[in-house]
């Protein structure tokens, strides 16, 4: 029973973001709607400093030294290549991956 009413907070939060996302693209995504949109993968090379702010482990700091590094050095293709990056490691890398798309 517990179980059931998870499965289905979960669903009415997951459709309850996607609408709010949706409806307002310029929107400041929260660490929750990133996780929903997992299936929707933020493009790495394309996302602002506020989006990267949305995915689980980057901070403002992160997010601005992937930009950084972005803008310096051209699109990351690999969550290998996103370990050098300034204060991602491997760990961080393969969390940050779940949520990002490298096109």
């Amino acid at each position: 029973m517990k179980n059931l009413a998870l499965a289905v907070l979960m669903a009415a939060l997951t459709l309850g973001l996607n609408a709010t996302v949706a409806a307002k693209p310029e929107q400041q995504l929260t660490k929750d709607a990133a996780v929903v949109q997992s299936s929707n993968k933020l493009k790495l090379n394309q996302a602002s400093v506020e989006q990267l702010i949305a995915v689980p482990g980057l901070g403002r700091a992160k997010a601005q030294a992937v930009v950084d590094y972005i803008n310096e050095k051209g699109p990351i293709r690999s969550e290998a290549q996103l370990t050098e990056v300034k204060g991602i490691g491997e760990k961080l890398a393969a969390r940050v991956a779940q949520y990002v798309s490298f096109d």
